[in-house]
Formats: C-alpha cells, structure tokens, sequence
C-alpha cells in the first residue's frame, strides 16, 4: 500500500488485522490512527478511504480507552471522513467532545442529528465550536437547556439568525441570563437592544443607550413618525389627557411648547400637562412619559429628555421638581442625584434620538410595559 510511516509496514496491519483478539484490535486502531498523523506525509486517496473503512469497521469492538484516544487525535485532521467522525461524536460524551467541539468534518446536518438526539453534554460541547451555523444554532436554541443557549449566545463565532435573534430577545423578557450576552453581540440589532430596554437591569440600560449606536438618516423616517402620531390621535385615553394633548399641540403650533414650558407645569404641579407637553415634543405615546415619570432611578427620563438637547441644569431641576411630586416633598439622596446626572453627562445626544426613535416605531412596546411590574 505504500503507507506513510516507516514505524508501521503494511504486513504488520495485515497481521493484527488477522488477529480477533481485542488487544490485537486496539494495536491495529492506534496504528492505524498514527498514520492520519504521520510526519512523513500524507495519506493518498485510496490509503484514506482504506483507513477510514478499517476504524468504521473495528470502532465497536475496540475498548472504550481506545476511541477516547482516537476521538482526541482524529479531531483536529481533515483526512477524517464525516462518517468516521459521526460514529464517534454519536458516543458518549467523554469520547465525542472532542470531535463536536473541534472536528471541521462534521457536516450540519450531522451535528443537528446529534442536537436532536444526544444529551445536553453533548449539545454544550456544540454550542462551543469556532464555527457554528445559523441552522444549527437554531437547532441548538430549540433543543437545548438554558445553559446551553446562553453558552450559544456568549459564543462570539457562531452565527444566529435574525429569526432566532428575536425569539431569543422576547424570551430575555422572562429569563434575565439571556440580556447581558445577547446586548454583548455584535449581530443585535440597535432597534432590538431598545426594546430590551424596558425589562433590563439598570446597568444594561447604562450600555444600551451609551454603545448602541444607529445610522443618522434612519432618524429621518417621517412616514412612520406621521403613522405614529395618526395612531397616537386615535388611541383610547382619558378627557383629561385629551385636553392636556390638545392644548400641547395647540402651543406646539404657536412655538410656545418648550422645556421652560415643561418646568412651569411641573412647578406648578400641573403634571398632566407636563406629560402631554413631553409626549407632544418627542413623538413618544404618554404611557411611555408616565413610565419615565413613574421609575425611581430616572434613567428612562434622562434619555427622553436627552433627546431633545435640553442642557444638564434644567435636566437636573426637572429631575428634581418630579421626583419631590413623587415622594410626597420628601428630598432625593445626594448619591441618586449625582447617579442620574452622571448617566446624563454621558449620554449622547444622538443615541439619545436613537432610543426615542425606536420607541416611535415599535408599535408592540406597550406589551412590554404592561407585562413589567410598575417601578414606584
């Protein structure tokens, strides 16, 4: 055969090949997998297809030490055929992690025979792999615990699909382990980083609203901004609110709604107005004003208010005027105080248009409100 090792001739593979002992079957696999990595070259065509049907043929009746050995040295070799390596990453898993974590032979369609059938050992050893694709991450995403798709998530190689993308974002609603990774990807979509924004800790929506940048001209929508307010016109709210709106667009007409507008309302403890006013000069619906108003931290406010380029002093005096209506006159902490004018600081004017711009458009986000406890 001519095979590419000087240490081991063809006669003595005849030989152990002859042999029906197990101890002459091991000799014969551990030879066998020394020639896949050889020094002295490598194996032709036919000396591969040989070598690949012998281990076929004698993977069962070796000991399991043996396949654990032939796992680990064959995982990393391209020689290997797909069929040899399917047999050993369908075993258990001390001999299969190997091959499901590092072979490159594996095709697709055999790793999502093993999602779908093997343990979650298994499954984790996939979700780990330099290269995975976007079939089977969904194959992995369906399948797999918890712990695995977290560990798919956290994987900076593999590939997720938009469609699993957003299934895994609604799920971050419910489960918390998803929201750090999945804001970590460089795949998320800025508009899907904003939604999370509603159900996340406070310290990822410090890293939302501060990394999460968006192209300038997609702010520029005014077909979907005009869709918006034509839907924000129709929706059921209370007469007072209705009138509240109506007079804000009506001073909005006369170039007469503004932050100072803003700040009398609330001094004057017309707060209602205030809501209206805010809604009227963002574009945002006044159930999301509320929620501002209504979270002890201020983050959501400082990014509403952000938007709109109002400078750090009359941010913080609004801060203030609402939070005093809140507590009953009570004063806020000097720490709180200095948190949120420090996040204010940091905000940037564009991603702050950006946050409210998604809240524009995402017509679902009152779901997410309502599915929230309320933060008083």
């Amino acid at each position: 055969m001519g095979l590419p090792s000087s240490k081991i001739a063809s006669k003595d593979l005849l030989i152990l090949a002859q042999r029906k002992s197990v101890s002459a079957r091991n000799e014969l696999v551990e030879n066998i997998s020394d020639l896949f990595l050889s020094p002295d070259g490598r194996l032709n065509e036919h000396e591969r297809a040989l070598m690949n049907d012998v281990l076929l043929k004698l993977i069962n009746s070796v000991e399991k030490s043996v396949r654990k050995e032939l796992s680990k040295r064959l995982a990393t070799i391209d020689d290997v055929s797909p069929e040899l390596a399917a047999r050993l990453a369908n075993e258990t898993i001390d001999i299969a992690e190997p091959m499901l974590v590092k072979s490159g032979v594996l095709k697709d369609e055999q790793l999502i025979e093993v999602i779908r059938n093997r343990t979650e050992a298994h499954r984790m050893a996939i979700a780990i792999r330099v290269h995975v694709s976007e079939e089977v991450s969904s194959a992995l995403i369906e399948n797999g615990s918890e712990d695995v798709i977290e560990t798919l998530v956290r994987n900076e190689n593999a590939k997720i699909s938009d469609l699993s993308i957003k299934y895994l974002v609604a799920e971050s609603k419910n489960i918390d382990r998803f929201q750090e990774p999945l804001l970590n990807r460089q795949d998320l979509p800025a508009s899907l980083a904003y939604r999370m924004y509603w159900w996340v800790s406070a310290a990822l929506r410090r890293k939302i609203i501060l990394e999460f940048d968006l192209d300038s001209t997609q702010l520029d929508d005014a077909i979907e901004m005009a869709t918006k307010t034509a839907l924000q016109k129709n929706e059921s709210i209370d007469g007072i609110m209705r009138t509240a709106l109506a007079l804000a667009r009506e001073l909005a007409t006369k170039g007469e709604l503004n932050i100072n507008f803003l700040l009398r309302c609330l001094r004057q403890e017309k707060i209602n107005l205030f809501v209206a006013g805010l809604s009227e000069m963002t574009g945002l619906d006044v159930k999301i004003i509320w929620r501002g108003i209504r979270e002890r931290t201020g983050e959501s406010l400082a990014i509403i208010v952000k938007s709109l380029d109002v400078d750090r002093e009359r941010f913080a005096s609004l801060f203030l005027l609402i939070a005093q209506s809140r507590s009953g006159g009570r004063a806020r902490t000097t720490r709180l105080v200095n948190s949120i004018l420090s996040l204010y600081d940091d905000i940037k004017v564009e991603n702050a248009k950006v946050a409210v711009r998604h809240w524009q458009r995402d017509f679902g986000y009152q779901d997410a409100i309502s599915a929230m406890r309320d933060a008083v």
